[in-house]
């Protein structure tokens, strides 16, 4: 199995539109595959120091199919050690060790936390490759300066070209020397054309399922497929304000969760803004009527709407009835009024077809 012969069969079987970029890509991450697997056999049999191999930075316009290439890699690969995972959710990790070796160790806490990684892991996949902390910034070059050492494998998706990584940002000066050590290592690969694939399987069904049942349920599960090629789904770490937002199904630029999850407990405007930033869309299942006796829910509701329709995150839902009747009795219908709207209108090609709108330095 390879990546190309995987796209050339979903293509096939009328799952995915033909797109030359994405060929060209599946064949710079089949190439990959066959280095990779030729390095294994090397090392097991003779135990040699492993051949320099650059990896791949995929980069190019939402929807284009980067993260469903990488993930189908990332699945094939005959890599005993590899960890696929949101590029936040990896600096997180990389700050709490660092954190953890200042408490306990002594000197410049990179290197250590570098070599333990690159212990763990002989290939390294991340997804939505973007910088906009300057912790991150400062820290990358000599981070990555190790695990390349080390000869660990990366892959990434993006999108930005990395001369666009941290633009305009706060001493960027710090964070310069790591792009030509990006094209020192990694094969810079970019998506030509504007085709969005994620907006065509939007609008290819219903993105507002109701009322809830095992109907619902199957259409959920089929959006989930057509829009992550089938992937797995891979939990993603959030870090908002000191607290970890947890979402456990994540894939090729798309979240799901639940209502509960996101709607029964204490979260609000700064986590809906982070979850909006890091997913091109989300999937919410299993919204209940509203009302009165979930007043608090239904607040968190509203703001995760209005958050989401500011951002123009794509929204595909499953709901107990249709918007005009999520809360239309008791106190707090009147106000509720704005949301339905929003929900209606977040169903439409128009909405569907814009331009997500993200603070400066988003990726």
């Amino acid at each position: 199995m390879s990546v190309v012969s995987e796209l050339k069969s979903r293509i096939a079987a009328g799952e995915l539109a033909s797109d030359q970029s994405q060929l060209d890509a599946a064949k710079q991450l089949d190439e990959l595959l066959l280095l990779l697997s030729s390095r294994s056999i090397e090392f097991r049999n003779f135990r040699l120091r492993p051949t320099f191999m650059k990896g791949l930075y995929l980069w190019g316009g939402v929807g284009r199919g980067k993260s469903m290439l990488m993930d189908w890699f990332f699945d094939m690969a005959v890599v005993r050690e590899k960890k696929r995972v949101h590029f936040h959710s990896f600096m997180l990790l990389v700050h709490s060790r660092i954190n953890h070796w200042r408490k306990f160790g002594k000197g410049d806490p990179i290197k250590p936390v570098a070599e333990e990684i690159a212990r763990e892991s002989k290939l390294l996949c991340f997804d939505e490759f973007h910088v906009t902390d300057i912790t991150d910034a400062m820290i990358l070059s000599r981070l990555f300066e190790v695990l390349w050492r080390k000869d660990i494998v990366v892959v990434a998706t993006s999108n930005r070209a990395p001369e666009e990584l941290y633009k305009n940002g706060l001493n960027r000066s710090l964070f310069l020397p790591f792009i030509p050590m990006m094209h020192a290592h990694l094969k810079i690969y970019e998506f030509g054309g504007d085709t969005d694939h994620r907006l065509r399987q939007l609008q290819a069904a219903p993105v507002y399922y109701s009322p809830l049942g095992s109907k619902s349920e199957a259409a959920i599960d089929e959006a989930w497929q057509r829009l992550t090629g089938a992937a797995r789904g891979h939990e993603t770490i959030l870090r908002i304000q000191g607290r970890n937002l947890v979402i456990s199904q994540t894939a090729a630029g798309t979240a799901r969760t639940t209502f509960n999850y996101l709607c029964a407990r204490a979260l609000g405007a700064a986590d809906y803004l982070k979850l909006s930033h890091a997913f091109q869309t989300l999937i919410l299942e299993n919204v209940p009527k509203l009302g009165a006796h979930n007043r608090n829910e239904a607040k968190r509701f509203v703001t995760l709407i209005d958050t989401l329709y500011e951002t123009k995150t794509k929204l595909i839902i499953s709901a107990e009835v249709e918007p005009h009747d999520l809360y239309n009795k008791g106190d707090g219908a009147f106000e509720f009024e704005r949301t339905s709207s929003r929900l209606m209108e977040m169903r439409s090609a128009e909405y569907l077809s814009q331009r997500r709108v993200l603070t400066e330095g988003q990726g």
